[in-house]
């Protein structure tokens, strides 16, 4: 027995030697083939056109180009901060994307969770359909569908609260008190079901055992949404909250802009639609490109220290 003991020697373990990046892309080249349009998307259109950042330190002049006119330093970027209308365009685009993140956020999340305690498939489908729809359609039928609507003339909302409740007519979409709730409700309405995409795939991907040991445990629907679903994509929610704390100094340009009227140009009038009018419109494009510089610097820093907190916090992050 010793003597086969003896003759069993331990399985010679052979160590290859580490491939190099290029052929670990030859091994895998149809699955990076399959980020390549997304590989020349990004450069044609993100890293390509990082070049025109130059004219937010720059005079730029028509006839000497970008590469022509003067260096002027932080010139642009001092005349935004020291604009008379600094703070107010700060307020107010933090306060329309600290409403959305808190009332809006939650909401994509909810629908998801609904639709999937729903155990018809067809009525699964028809309600997933009409949530999706919104989204693709144009900003500008959204609101020219909810000016109608809203209208203080003949308007289906006002013409409900005058006949039912006996209120006056009141312009919704104009008066500076209504324009944040509108302008929530609107953004839920359109993008709710989109965002549900991501929840509700991320809820496929559950194991159903989970829910089978809560079910002997004896947790009913609510105790297996609470103490199963949530937890099992919360790292998903996490992921798409850093994500979406890069954009807490943009607001959605073309709902914001579309909504806007003179009543209401005091509260509405954000960053982005901001240098709308002042880079484009006026032909200031030095100017709109240091303010709109500025947004985009001020929310990576905003992402960065939110990637850093979740990660010191939990284990997920963006890296």
């Amino acid at each position: 027995m010793q003597k086969i003991l003896q003759r069993k020697k331990e399985p010679e373990f052979v160590i290859e030697p580490k491939k190099t990046v290029w052929k670990r892309i030859k091994r895998y080249r149809w699955l990076y083939l399959f980020l390549l349009p997304l590989i020349i998307h990004q450069i044609v259109f993100r890293y390509s056109t990082m070049y025109g950042v130059l004219l937010a330190f720059k005079d730029f002049k028509y006839n000497a180009g970008i590469l022509g006119s003067p260096w002027v330093g932080l010139k642009y970027f001092d005349q935004f901060v020291h604009q008379y209308n600094f703070w107010q365009l700060i307020t107010n685009t933090l306060r329309m994307t600290l409403s959305s993140l808190i009332f809006g956020f939650p909401v994509p999340i909810i629908l998801a969770l609904l639709i999937n305690e729903v155990n018809a498939p067809k009525t699964k489908k028809v309600i997933q359909t009409f949530t999706y729809l919104p989204h693709f359609v144009s900003w500008v039928v959204v609101i020219s569908i909810f000016q109608n609507l809203l209208s203080p003339h003949n308007g289906l909302i006002n013409e409900f609260l005058g006949k039912v409740f006996g209120m006056e007519p009141k312009y919704f979409m104009g008066e500076k008190q209504y324009f944040l709730p509108a302008y929530l409700l609107i953004g839920m309405w359109k993008e709710a079901g989109w965002g549900s995409i991501l929840y509700l795939a991320a809820i496929t991907g559950v194991n159903p055992e989970l829910y089978e040991a809560a079910e002997l445990d004896g947790a009913g629907r609510w105790r297996k949404v609470l103490h199963v679903t949530i937890p099992c994509i919360l790292p998903t929610v996490v992921i798409k909250l850093l994500l979406n704390m890069g954009s807490l100094m943009g607001v959605g340009f073309d709902q914001v802009y579309l909504m806007q009227t003179p009543q209401n140009i005091d509260i509405s009038e954000a960053i982005n639609t901001y240098v709308m009018k002042e880079g484009v419109k006026q032909g200031n494009y030095s100017f709109g490109t240091a303010v709109g510089l500025f947004q985009s610097v001020i929310g990576m820093i905003l992402m960065a220290i939110s990637n850093k907190v979740s990660k010191t916090l939990s284990e997920t992050s963006l890296w």
